[in-house]
Order: C-alpha cells, then structure tokens, then sequence
C-alpha cells in the first residue's frame, strides 16, 4: 500500500533510507533525522510510503521547485522488498500528486555515486536534461538531472 507519509513513519523512513546501501561518499549517508524531518514536513513539501504488513518498506519524497516543477528525492526501497514494483509505484505516486496539482514536469538528481539507477528512470520515460540542479550537495559532483513532462487534469488538451 503507497500511503502519504506521517510524522510517526519518519524513523521508518530514514531507516530504509539507509537500508539502500549507496555509496558511502553520497551526501546521502549524511541524511539526519532532523534534516529529514525538515525536507518532508516544511510546508508544500512531503512524500510517499510503501507499507507492508504495518511496516513501512520503500519511500520518496517530494517539494516543489518552482510553479512548473516538483522535484522527486529519496526513493529507497528495502533491499529484500527490490524487483517488486514498489520503486514504480512511489515515482507514479509523485507523478500523481505533481498532476493533481498543476505541475507540467517531475525532476530529480542522480548523484555521480549512484549513475546505474538512470537507465531505471529513463524506462519510466524521463529524460536527461541540461539544467543546473539547484539543491545539489556543496563539495559533491554535479548530478545528473532528470526530467519528466506531466499532463495535468488542470491543462486542456489541445486538438
């Protein structure tokens, strides 16, 4: 089940955050449970996650960059939960959510430590773009930007 996420998940969340195994130079490893706390519970900001049997096994976040844009962060699964389809399910969940609300585009940073999960995004048909990731960790290398268009039930189609 893909649920919001609650302040009661936020243990759970940094937990399977660290769970995914990325490279110990990744800014990633550095993720405090207070710097989580402010990355998902701020105003406008959020995320998702998977729960299996009361516990909670994959997460993402979210926060919006801009009035076209939600920026997707954090999709961790826990290794044994893997191949399953629950990664698909939280990045369609932000897709959903960016949609709802009138955001013409979904963008995320691959950090340098972590480039074999671009062919994974690209197959969920975003593409590389050439743009400046904004938030990106000061000392680490610049990442790698994705991007993907969304139609909005706000926008009318066109003819």
């Amino acid at each position: 089940m893909i649920r919001p996420v609650i302040a009661a998940d936020l243990r759970a969340f940094h937990a399977v955050m660290m769970a995914a195994d990325m490279d110990p130079r990744s800014s990633w490893n550095r993720t405090t449970l207070e710097g989580l706390e402010q990355s998902l519970f701020a105003p406008g900001l959020g995320g998702f996650v998977a729960v299996d049997g009361g516990k909670v096994c994959g997460c993402v976040g979210f926060r919006p960059d801009g009035e076209d844009t939600l920026t997707l962060n954090k999709l961790a699964t826990l290794p044994r939960y893997r191949g399953q389809g629950i990664g698909v399910a939280l990045v369609r969940a932000v897709e959903q959510f960016a949609s709802e609300r009138g955001f013409g585009r979904v963008l995320l940073a691959v950090s340098q430590f972590n480039l074999e999960v671009v062919p994974y995004y690209e197959r969920l048909g975003y593409v590389q773009a050439d743009e400046i990731y904004a938030f990106a960790s000061p000392g680490s290398p610049v990442p790698v930007v994705l991007v993907k268009a969304i139609q909005s039930p706000l926008q009318k189609v066109v003819t």
